[in-house]
């Protein structure tokens, strides 16, 4: 089954006082590039996540991004005692000193006070002890991910019926070079036999079996069997990668480069209009489809 390389899922949730955001984007990637944002205080949350998704993929450029908040409402404000102390020992120096030069200060309401820095303690989530809720996130990380992988799935189901619509293409074109190689040594043997025939006629003393080899020699470097028979095992082995149950986008990406390898030499010994038609045709196609293996895990 082919997967593809881009895909995109997201959650929010909520529980033990906090809520979060996921999300789990994708690109193509030569291999697999896991990228994280997450909170640093929510012990072994990092660590968890990227074996988990190392498991779940095997190519592709992965941002994970997840953000954590705490819910206020359940961790109420504490007032920081020791703070506050010195915090009113500081303001009755501050008031018996402007006495002292004759200045009458207002006195702070508690309002003024409990909006000094410090006096009032939310609590911190790094004094906290985390595990609990990293468990709870990698918990809706797995649904995340579910829906990430299926997104994948899809795309790839998507992929796999354009590949295959375009191996059916490069399978007719073989077919047709087939056929138009055919017909083309039929005309090559009767033209080299011209040829031969001509040769000595024009020549005295010339070595008809030595001139009969070099001809042959031309016509072995010219025949295109060879390449039309790669081409054909080419399209079997694409198939079956297709048909196969692991990630085959690496191979499917070397198989592309040995399709257009044929065709271009093909081309180039065509020698014929149709042919040279045959094998543009075939590299136009080849091209295509290298365009959507870049995206096959």
């Amino acid at each position: 089954m082919v997967n593809s390389m881009t895909g995109f899922a997201a959650q929010t949730g909520q529980a033990l006082g906090y809520s979060w955001s996921i999300d789990i984007r994708s690109v193509n990637g030569k291999g697999l590039d896991l990228r994280f944002r997450v909170p640093d205080w929510v012990d072994g949350l990092e660590q968890g996540l990227r074996g988990h998704l190392s498991k779940s993929m095997t190519r592709g450029s992965v941002n994970i991004n997840i953000r954590v908040v705490r819910d206020e409402t359940e961790y109420p404000l504490r007032i920081d005692a020791a703070h506050l102390n010195r915090v009113l020992d500081g303001i009755a120096g501050i008031s018996t000193l402007a006495r002292e030069k004759g200045f009458a200060l207002a006195q702070p309401t508690s309002a003024d006070i409990l909006g000094i820095k410090g006096v009032l303690d939310a609590g911190s989530p790094q004094d906290e002890d985390t595990k609990p809720l990293a468990k709870a996130v990698m918990a809706a990380v797995d649904k995340v991910l579910g829906a990430f992988l299926e997104m994948r799935a899809t795309e790839g189901a998507a992929l796999d019926a354009v590949l295959r619509e375009q191996l059916s293409e490069v399978a007719r074109l073989v077919g047709a070079a087939q056929e138009a190689a055919a017909q083309r040594s039929g005309d090559a043997k009767t033209a080299m036999a011209g040829a031969l025939a001509r040769v000595v006629e024009n020549v005295d003393g010339v070595d008809e079996a030595r001139v009969a080899q070099e001809l042959a020699m031309i016509a072995v470097k010219a025949d295109i069997t060879e390449e039309l028979d790669r081409l054909v095992a080419h399209v079997d082995a694409a198939r079956a990668l297709l048909d196969a149950d692991v990630a085959v986008g690496r191979k499917l990406d070397f198989l592309c480069q040995e399709f257009n390898r044929e065709a271009n030499t093909l081309c180039s010994k065509a020698q014929s209009t149709v042919l040279t038609g045959i094998g543009l045709d075939l590299k136009a196609v080849i091209d295509q489809m290298r365009e959507q293996v870049q995206n096959v895990e």
